[in-house]
């Protein structure tokens, strides 16, 4: 698993943080001021970075959380397989995947891409 311990004051929107198992990007991050006997908290708002599933996590900001190192890569479209699913060929490595690519993006055989890659997870970026 590709990750790392931070703090959780470390954080800030736009940073990915680990919430239930899922690589997620920060939308909201808040803190309250440190009680009578207690520390100061943060509230983290996420979206899932592969699944877009909002998500949120309650924690002292003295305390270590998981952030997900996520790999930006380029590749280049091979063919496609449907208006959704193309196979892709990394531009780096020349392995060749099979990735879902969102409705709204329109790509061509032959076009340069960018995506995101975690745990085997992969994402195409508008």
């Amino acid at each position: 698993m590709a990750k790392e311990q931070k703090e959780v004051r470390d954080l800030q929107e736009g940073n990915y943080v680990i919430v239930e198992d899922a690589a997620c990007k920060i939308d909201g991050y808040s803190t309250a001021k440190p009680g009578k006997h207690g520390s100061a908290k943060a509230r983290i708002e996420a979206r899932g970075v592969f699944d877009g599933k909002r998500r949120s996590l309650s924690q002292p900001v003295d305390a270590k959380i998981w952030v997900p190192i996520i790999d930006r890569k380029g590749g280049q479209i091979v063919s496609k397989e449907s208006d959704t699913v193309v196979q892709v060929m990394d531009l780096e490595t020349f392995e060749t995947v099979t990735m879902e690519i969102p409705e709204d993006v329109e790509v061509e055989p032959d076009d340069e891409i960018e995506y995101l890659e975690w745990e085997g997870k992969r994402k195409v970026l508008q």
